[in-house]
């Protein structure tokens, strides 16, 4: 992942504030220490005006991976002096309306997640014509420059996906399950296409309806009884490893269970040795920049990327990382 030069500037602006405060007036280190302690209690850490972002995604309700992706923004709007509004819905029309209802409320930024990009495209454009900075996150890196937004956070999900592939066929994998559980999402369509491009076995997909969970597990589990030579079974959520597990097991199956994403759930997994290994995207650094770099644009008109999304993934975990990662699972920031 790139480390962002703006914290240079921060650490030097920093460095000097301190200076300067230990050869002026007492009144210059006051502000100084007010300024740490608000940070230290969680207040605002700058005394820019209280401007509102919005950040609008394609979750659906009980997604615990948008959760980890709001904790990391609302830090960052605390930190920024921000009102942040978070709204979801993943029906492609109503994410769009929405996106609408910000434009009209007149805030200052938008974050939209772009899952199904042609369905939003008319409100992003609508948000900037008036006048409202963007910025994409997690899906939509094809399409977040062409509709004009000032950057894209997230991974590369054909790239993610090209490193499940390599990590399987390192393990010996030769055949692959990879379960698609939102239809017509297009970086899902991307993951598993990647894996199939650098997998040396070869990849079945599985659609089923993330909404349902029984039904998910059901439609796993009769694929693993049908096909005993599937071998590795790739799920794209975090959430979906524990249902594929439970069919896995039902099934009889000697599948390894992998998956994208991480949570507190898949950490354990991984640390046990019921799941092999997961591809980390860094939600919570997804929702933090998103918001801080809104915020750079509007203070200072700052923009990373240089018209190439800023990567927070892949990251393959497995279960040599999952006790140093477990304790950050379970606080919610990975």
């Amino acid at each position: 992942m790139a480390r962002f030069p703006t914290w240079v500037g921060i650490a030097l602006a920093g460095a000097l504030s301190l200076s300067l405060a230990g050869c002026s007036s007492t009144g210059g280190k006051r502000a100084e220490d007010a300024r740490k302690a608000a940070t230290a209690q969680g207040g605002a850490a700058v005394n820019t005006p209280r401007w509102t972002f919005a950040m609008i995604t394609h979750s659906g309700d009980g997604d615990t991976f948008w959760d980890i992706v709001q904790n990391g923004a609302r830090q960052a709007a605390r930190k920024d002096n921000i009102n942040f509004l978070y709204s979801h819905d993943d029906e492609a029309q109503q994410q769009a309306q929405l996106v609408d209802a910000a434009v009209d409320k007149k805030v200052d930024g938008i974050i939209v997640s772009l899952a199904k990009p042609d369905a939003l495209k008319a409100a992003v454009l609508r948000a900037e014509k008036a006048g409202i900075p963007v910025i994409t996150v997690n899906s939509g890196s094809a399409e977040s420059k062409a509709f004009g937004a000032l950057t894209h956070i997230g991974q590369d999900e054909t790239v993610a996906g090209e490193a499940v592939g390599e990590e399987l066929s390192k393990r010996g994998r030769k055949k692959a399950l990879c379960v698609l559980h939102e239809q017509g999402n297009v970086g899902h369509e991307q993951r598993c296409a990647g894996v199939a491009k650098t997998f040396t076995g070869t990849v079945e997909n599985l659609y089923v309806n993330g909404t349902n969970m029984p039904d998910v597990q059901s439609a796993i589990e009769a694929k693993l009884q049908a096909d005993r030579s599937v071998d590795a079974v790739v799920t794209l959520g975090a959430p979906y490893a524990d249902t594929a597990v439970k069919a896995k097991k039902d099934a009889g199956s000697k599948a390894e269970i992998d998956t994208f994403d991480l949570n507190a759930s898949v950490a354990a997994g991984l640390k046990n040795g019921t799941l092999g290994f997961a591809v980390d995207q860094q939600p919570y650094l997804q929702g933090y920049e998103a918001v801080d770099l809104l915020w750079l644009y509007k203070y200072n008109a700052d923009a990373l990327g240089g018209g190439k999304p800023v990567l927070t993934g892949p990251q393959i975990v497995t279960k040599n990382q999952a006790a140093a990662l477990e304790e950050y699972t379970k606080r919610g920031t990975r």
